[in-house]
């Protein structure tokens, strides 16, 4: 028997004679666990997929791995546990249909069993201890949204992770997702399965719970309360201070509820002239689970914008989500106000398993990243430090160089493309409105809304522009500039570019920019992030993508009482006002001198740095070994005939002309070569572009021919400059003497002979692509 007719005369039959779709709330089914790494041209990596998965009454119990009769029961071990492991299930089984294997994946025990276990005996088996709430919980079937978005496994993990916590009792509980792995529709199917269990921190069987959303921006409040439009118009309450001031009363009737930290800490003035936060009139125990969104952004120490509103719904179950695992000294209050993650979902994982996109890094540095003043440029305004080496961090903030900026605008807007929608990070508002302008002077775009700021300065407008950009729909404003405000909770999934103009210092917030690129969109098989300040480094540090840290023991109400060893020491603050930023106009001879150096480097979502081979792998699959060495590439890409079989092994192997043409623009090399693409990835050539091979080459080419075919010769090189390695086919020649003369015949008898232009045609390629 083959595998397929093992499932169904021996497997099948024995599931099904165990209760396995016949008891009622049980189901076997083939899963598509997730869909496989981004490749290049559209496709994808090998899906992992598992054979069988066995739920009951709501929950996946086990994962099945199944191979062909006589293969051994243990044939599919390993992947089973894999299958197993990402699904959070229990059990792990494989099987040849003559026997089966079981092992536990929580204690580890593992052998053969005799039988398939029925389903209530692998649910008791799952759970020792019977817990009403778990069960109910399961009993609420994830809402699809109609069908259009289901849920990904590491989303019914979470949700599965944090209803246990919620049923064991616990009352503060933290979810660690990367950026764009969907934390507003895990939060939205928590709400949903709560909502409908009737669960609530009074356990009266007929109420529904309360529940809060909490974030620090209105669009992330709004995009939160129009994902959970699903429920029942007059459940969902939006509070706003202009609503509350109107009415004189927050609002109280509903289910769930959505608001910013801003709007609850603000509020009415009392007689005396003091401020009343609006929270505090609600009752303490109103809300019965509360969601903070992006928990790290409100700073979970005693006197953090949201610790006021936590401490006062104390009685509540308190939900963070965040994008970021513990930092040793940028989000520890965070952690130890919540505690470990109960579930942890990397951007590593969701690289590798197809659920975010890749990147690659563009490195730049120009020659004024530092800068000494000196008398032949002009002060603009405010006090030059003379003998003073400003540094990158400095730039846009205690000095401006308008040339510098301009200089590099002009830099990465020749390299992006300029229809693919991008964000800029700036050093603050004033930077950002000035780098617009710049991209505005520069875009080869005719609309005047091509580039668009949007900052906390920016009010409705600014939302404006913003929401256009998330339209997926619309390709205007196609460019936006910021400060932070984009750096979390931008839901855009179509971007192409993320270009750094001002340092990042936090690792936690490079995690989230690096976020705003990895969402998915159809046809996105990568991001490109340009950075200009070295913010690359952060792939290097250890913490970069590792598992969280066990959380520091808190100390009352979770402050953290003394440093961690190792975290930074906080930069004191100098008395007195800052002073007036440094402006400064360049002499005309630096500002026309300015260089810059580019380099691509290739990073896994691991923090590993990597090879173009690597990358070229990651992206594509492994690249067949058809050629030794160098010469040996050139002596089979110099000649038509062992060109073409090079590229049929190679379009054999996956690696046909679309996915090597898109290699070459990856290594940012568009107009070189497929060899330089394949000299590039084996053997570290540097790759130049055909007009520079020719450029080079043409006088060894054309030596030793008479005038006519030096002139022929010459225009066949041009028409592989302008079309690219195609013209140089055998077929090709005859078009092109079409194109030179006005038949073939001609162009023959003009050139002596067909013979002799096709050895000319043929040998011309040699010397083209002679070291």
């Amino acid at each position: 028997m083959n595998e397929s007719e093992t499932r169904a005369e021996l497997i099948d039959p024995a599931l099904k004679a165990a209760g396995w779709g016949v008891v009622e709330g049980s189901k076997v089914n083939r899963e598509v666990i997730c869909p496989g790494r981004i490749l290049g041209a559209g496709q994808r990596g090998e899906a992992t997929t598992a054979d069988y998965v066995l739920s009951y009454r709501g929950r996946k119990l086990a994962a099945v791995e199944a191979k062909a009769a006589g293969k051994g029961v243990t044939a599919g071990l390993g992947q089973a546990k894999i299958y197993a492991g990402k699904l959070n299930a229990r059990w792990a089984f494989s099987t040849d249909g003559t026997g089966q294997y079981q092992v536990d994946m929580e204690t580890g025990k593992e052998g053969p069993v005799a039988d398939w276990p029925t389903p209530d005996a692998l649910w008791t088996a799952t759970f020792a201890e019977e817990n009403a709430w778990r069960d109910r919980f399961a009993a609420v079937p994830f809402e699809d949204k109609g069908g259009t978005q289901p849920a990904r496994y590491y989303q019914v993990n979470a949700v599965q992770a944090v209803l246990d916590a919620v049923a064991a009792g616990d009352r503060r509980v933290l979810l660690t997702l990367a950026t764009g792995t969907g934390k507003t529709f895990i939060a939205f199917q928590l709400a949903w399965k709560l909502f409908h269990a009737r669960w609530s921190l009074t356990g009266e069987p007929t109420r529904r719970p309360r529940i809060l959303f909490l974030a620090d921006r209105n669009i992330l409040a709004d995009q939160a309360y129009n994902a959970f439009s699903a429920f029942p118009d007059d459940a969902l309450v939006r509070i706003k201070p202009d609503a509350i001031r109107k009415k004189g009363r927050v609002p109280k009737n509903g289910s769930v509820f959505f608001t910013i930290f801003q709007t609850f800490t603000s509020g009415k003035t009392d007689a005396l002239g003091r401020e009343e936060a609006y929270f505090g009139d609600y009752p303490p125990d109103f809300f019965d689970f509360i969601i903070i969104d992006e928990c790290h952004r409100g700073g979970a120490n005693a006197e953090g914008e949201w610790r006021a509103i936590l401490d006062y719904f104390e009685p509540a179950v308190q939900l963070g989500l965040t994008a970021t695992p513990l930092r040793r000294d940028e989000n520890r209050d965070t952690y130890a106000y919540f505690g470990k993650p109960v579930y942890t979902y990397s951007l590593r994982e969701g690289i590798e398993d197809g659920f975010l996109t890749p990147f690659k890094v563009r490195q730049h540095k120009t020659t004024l990243d530092d800068y000494v003043y000196t008398p032949d440029d002009t002060v603009v305004s405010g006090e030059v430090r003379e003998q003073h080496r400003y540094t990158p961090g400095q730039f846009n903030r205690t000095i401006e160089i308008e040339a510098r900026e301009k200089y590099r605008v002009d830099v990465f807007m020749r390299e992006i493309d300029q229809r693919q929608k991008t964000l800029v990070f700036c050093a603050g508002q004033p930077h950002a409105a000035a780098v617009r302008n710049l991209i505005n002077q520069t875009k080869s775009s005719t609309d005047p809304h091509y580039c668009e700021r949007v900052g906390a300065d920016d009010g409705a407008i600014g939302e404006h522009w913003l929401r256009q950009f998330q339209d997926n729909e619309k390709t205007i404003p196609t460019i936006l500039t910021t400060s932070t405000k984009l750096s979390t909770g931008v839901d855009a999934r179509n971007v192409r570019n993320i270009v750094l103009l001002r340092p990042v210092n936090s690792m936690i917030e490079f995690k989230q920019i690096i976020g705003r690129g990895t969402r998915l969109f159809d046809g996105k098989e990568y991001f490109t992030i340009h950075d200009f300040e070295g913010a690359y480094q952060h792939f290097l540090d250890p913490e970069w993508d590792g598992e969280p840290m066990d959380p520091v023991p808190a100390g009352p109400k979770g402050l953290v009482a003394e440093p961690h060893p190792g975290a930074s020491p906080k930069d004191p603050k100098e008395p007195g006002e800052r002073p007036e930023k440094v402006v400064i106009k360049l002499a005309d001879g630096k500002a026309r001198t300015i260089q810059h150096i580019s380099a691509t480097s290739f990073w896994g979502p691991d923090g590993r740095p990597l090879s173009a081979a690597e990358f070229l792998q990651s992206l594509f699959g492994k690249t067949p070994e058809l050629f030794r060495d160098e010469d040996d590439l050139r002596r089979l890409w110099g000649a038509p005939e062992t060109r073409k079989a090079l590229l049929a092994a190679l379009a054999e192997a996956g690696f046909g002309i679309e996915p090597l043409t898109e290699m070459a623009r990856i290594i940012d090399a568009p107009d070189s070569d497929i060899f330089d693409v394949l000299a590039y990835v084996a053997f570290a050539l540097p790759p130049v572009s055909r007009a520079e091979r020719v450029e080079t080459r043409k006088t060894d080419v054309l030596e030793g021919y008479d005038a006519a075919l030096q002139a022929f010769l010459d225009f066949v090189l041009g028409q592989y400059v302008k079309q690219g390695v195609g013209e140089l086919d055998q077929d090709k020649l005859p078009r092109l003497l079409e194109l030179r003369y006005d038949s073939v015949s001609e162009g023959a008898a003009a050139l002596g002979g067909v013979p002799k232009v096709r050895d000319a045609f043929v040998d011309a390629q040699r010397v083209l692509f002679a070291p």
